[in-house]
């Protein structure tokens, strides 16, 4: 039976069309230039170079550059929120009657999921921040990563559903048990291995775990 939900922040717990993945994008580039002392386009291509081989952008730059974790987080997600985000009152109401107990799984930062939550007014419903800090800097797919966070949360894989909208951070999850759900605004064919739901926005999740709730019962 479901206890918990898994919620991923970043073009999960608000949509794409934001704009505020995008920007960070762009912080990160800014941040390599500003660094590393390199030009804008060695920059993205150092960038794509560390996120396909290390998963993360930020781990390349640990590792190959000795960079401070917390400084790169800082000044990633030093950005405007309100320009980009602003209070969700759909939102708000589903994981208000959402019957889990609910916890962001994020590869950033708590800070930046503190502020993404107060800004969208959901903060209250959200017991626990599971960050890229909290699991040793071992982001998502990684199992290490499921480990930190089921145990946080005290629940089995399959007591807990998790939504992300990346298919490949879903796959890591769906391969120990868990409930998997593709926050994505439209998918072409079937779904993916490792993929067990797909809805376009967040608020659909209250449908599915209903659903599965209902066959528990």
């Amino acid at each position: 039976m479901l206890k918990a939900l898994l919620c991923d922040l970043d073009d999960t717990i608000y949509t794409p069309a934001s704009g505020l993945w995008p920007a960070i994008g762009r912080r990160i580039t800014a941040y390599i230039v500003d660094r590393l002392g390199l030009d804008p386009q060695s920059a993205e291509a150092l960038r794509a170079t560390y996120y396909e081989k290390y998963g993360l952008t930020l781990l390349g730059l640990m590792d190959a550059q000795h960079v401070d974790p917390k400084d790169y987080l800082a000044y990633v997600h030093d950005l405007p929120l309100a320009e980009f985000l602003s209070p969700d009152a759909a939102l708000n109401g589903m994981l208000a009657r959402l019957p889990l107990r609910k916890a962001i799984f994020t590869n950033a930062d708590a800070a930046h999921a503190e502020r993404v939550l107060i800004q969208l007014g959901i903060r209250r419903h959200f017991t626990d921040i599971i960050d890229i800090q909290a699991t040793g800097y071992r982001p998502k797919p990684q199992a290490a990563a499921y480990a930190v966070a089921l145990e946080r949360l005290g629940v089995t894989a399959d007591e807990c559903v998790f939504a992300d909208d990346l298919a490949s951070n879903l796959a890591g999850a769906h391969a120990l048990g868990i409930t998997t759900v593709w926050v994505r605004p439209s998918v072409d064919g079937p779904l993916p291995p490792g993929i067990d739901f797909h809805i376009p926005d967040l608020r659909g999740l209250e449908r599915i775990v209903a659903e599965r709730l209902t066959q528990a019962g």
